[in-house]
């Protein structure tokens, strides 16, 4: 069985917030989306320069952390 792999791209303020990220819930802001994958996935993230950054997770990891926040 193949897991589809999902790459969350995060694109970041010249402050360090976060001004978009992908696969974000609806009821989450940018920035509150990010703390959450970085609590529970931080070490499936990777720096970029000039203000991004990517998550790379299985399909069914993502949906397991969207589940938790909808709860």
């Amino acid at each position: 069985m193949v897991v589809e792999s999902v790459m969350i791209h995060v694109r970041f303020a010249p402050n360090g917030t976060v001004t978009e990220i992908g696969e974000r819930p609806a009821t989450l802001s940018p920035q509150d989306w990010f703390n959450h994958l970085s609590l529970k996935a931080g070490t499936h993230y990777q720096t970029f320069v000039g203000g991004r950054g990517l998550f790379r997770l299985p399909r069914p990891e993502i949906e397991d952390l969207k589940a938790a926040v909808a709860a």
